[in-house]
């Protein structure tokens, strides 16, 4: 038994060593001072050669640093979108609208201010009317002249003849009736355009279009 028990520990011997020369640690280096004979000193990792004065020394085997953890990438900062300037819309002035009356008292609106034109007879602006005298005698070939009072003022050009041209009065309206004035407008044309013929209808949209614009420049909205 004594035998078996030193030949199992002499087997086991040869691994213990190994063992032990695994656990060294592989961190050290040893480095060889050598000196020759003129006296040159110098360093390195393998034994002097033969006629140099050696000394050895186990050091620390240099371990690069350990990597420093790689910072995780910042996200781009996002663009920001351009921002649009200042709008700058520009107006038309306002348009003024006009009320007329005709001379039987009738109103209606007029975007010019120039009232509808009529044909009058001349004596209806008090100009002189000659008409020949249907008498016998003495009188014969004579004319009578005969005089009315103006009652209106004349805005357009007299022509010759028994008459002239005329237009109705017209009255500029206030900003804010002429805007209520332009939307009555509008829904007069809405109400038209259900009973209207397709060709009409095209006229409607495009006179109601006209009348939106008018609004949004000139009322500030419809």
């Amino acid at each position: 038994m004594r035998v078996a028990a030193l030949l199992a520990a002499c087997l086991l011997l040869p691994f213990t060593g190994s063992a032990r020369a695994q656990a060294k640690p592989a961190a050290t280096v040893t480095v060889y001072r050598c000196t020759d004979a003129a006296g040159k000193v110098s360093l390195q990792d393998a034994p002097c050669a033969k006629g140099q004065a050696q000394q050895a020394r186990e050091m620390l085997r240099p371990v690069d640093a350990p990597a420093s953890p790689t910072a995780p990438a910042k996200p781009h900062a996002a663009v920001p979108a351009p921002q649009a300037g200042p709008r700058t819309v520009y107006l038309a002035p306002p348009r003024p609208l006009y009320e007329c009356v005709t001379p039987e008292g009738g109103r209606y609106t007029s975007d010019d201010g120039r009232g509808n034109p009529r044909w009058v007879p001349l004596w209806t602006l008090g100009y002189p009317v000659v008409r020949p005298r249907s008498v016998l005698g003495d009188n014969i070939g004579h004319q009578e002249r005969v005089m009315r009072p103006p009652h209106r003022d004349i805005n357009w050009p007299v022509a010759t003849g028994g008459g002239t041209w005329i237009r109705d009065d017209c009255t500029m309206l206030p900003p804010a009736e002429a805007c209520a004035r332009l939307r009555d407008r509008r829904s007069t044309l809405r109400t038209r355009f259900f009973n209207a013929q397709e060709k009409e209808r095209d006229l409607l949209r495009e006179e109601e279009r006209a009348l939106n614009a008018r609004l949004d420049n000139d009322c500030g909205g419809r």
